[in-house]
């Protein structure tokens, strides 16, 4: 059984998505693992979320936690999260931190008893629960738990997000509805031209939602579908990020060739951007387009990973689900978002 929620920019309350969370985690009986990119909440939805962790603990449930620290790379904005590692510590369970050094242990999963998982593009912090665009999916499937389990263990083993990823993405049965799993960086390109692939195949309709469009394989393709104007496309993107990646990209010659295709697939396509509030380096408030997701016909794919080469190299996790309710239902959402926010603009 697959179930998704869908997340907007004031939708819904902190304590409402905290309850979800802790619904998932009070179902454990056996073992929880958890990977997560940025772990930071409110001291009322720590209280529920951490207290729902250790009860499990308590309980005998075999907890371990990942998480990201550690990465020194320039990448396009907004700059990587340090997680609370005081409030994981005093989870009193297992805990490992990846350092994400070349690449970010970027997950956001939790792996319940072997046999469901939780999924999707949302951190665990108050300003992804409330004022950011996140798509979540559970999943009851214990191929597909297995699966998540097989990458957590590589991450948990050697620590390195390098060495991680290596699963192979068969196809397998939930419901009625094939489900592909792909984790990154050991399937990273693999996985961008596959997205491109569905794009290019796609006869009706493609939909995307990701804070930024820069893998090669997906720009590519999305300029050459929107210059022959056969296929209904549109997405949202978010337009402060973009303009980051535009600015790194005149700065570095080395990928400037990829600005023609960005703008002909996303600044002069049919995408519009959220202007978000710019990151600082002093905190402040995120509430990026954070949803990562993309619907070719009946196809969808949704998980953590921006259609990006850094979301190539960093670990990752999406789910290819075919499935014509689950695609009728996310595309009606990219459009729900993508109207709310004006064109893309590069302009300041």
């Amino acid at each position: 059984m697959i179930e998704l929620r869908t997340l907007t920019d004031g939708g819904q309350a902190a304590e409402e998505v905290a309850g979800w969370i802790v619904d998932f985690i009070a179902e454990a009986r056996r073992s929880l693992e958890l990977a997560h990119y940025d772990f930071h909440l409110s001291s009322e939805t720590a209280a529920a979320i951490g207290g729902a962790i250790s009860a499990a603990a308590g309980r005998g449930v075999a907890v371990r936690f990942i998480y990201n620290v550690d990465h020194r790379n320039p990448i396009p904005v907004p700059p990587p999260p340090e997680p609370d590692a005081q409030l994981i510590a005093a989870l009193g369970v297992p805990e490992r931190a990846i350092a994400g050094v070349p690449d970010l242990m970027h997950h956001k999963y939790v792996i319940r008893d072997g046999e469901a998982v939780w999924t999707g593009s949302m951190n665990w912090t108050d300003d992804s629960f409330t004022r950011q665009e996140n798509v979540l999916a559970t999943v009851r499937s214990p191929e597909v738990a297995a699966a998540f389990l097989e990458d957590f263990e590589q991450l948990w083993e050697t620590g390195a997000v390098e060495q991680s990823g290596f699963v192979e993405p068969r196809t397998l049965g939930v419901g009625a509805s094939p489900v592909r799993v792909w984790f990154t960086p050991g399937n990273g390109e693999a996985l961008s031209h596959r997205i491109a692939r569905a794009i290019g195949r796609a006869r009706r309709r493609v939909r995307i939602c990701s804070p930024v469009v820069t893998a090669a394989p997906v720009l590519a393709t999305l300029a050459e579908v929107i210059s022959e104007g056969r296929l209904d496309i549109a997405g949202c993107v978010d337009q402060p990020q973009v303009r980051g990646v535009v600015h790194q990209w005149r700065e570095n010659g080395n990928v400037s060739w990829k600005l023609p295709l960005l703008q002909r697939a996303v600044i002069d396509g049919p995408f519009t951007g959220k202007p978000s509030t710019p990151w600082r380096p002093d905190g402040g408030l995120h509430d990026f387009m954070h949803a990562k997701v993309t619907v070719a016909d009946d196809t969808v794919f949704l998980g953590s990973f921006n259609l990006s080469r850094s979301g190539e190299r960093n670990a990752e996790n999406v789910l290819e689900i075919e499935s014509p309710e689950h695609a009728e239902r996310l595309a009606a959402y990219i459009d729900g978002v993508r109207r709310l926010y004006p064109d893309v603009t590069l302009a300041g």
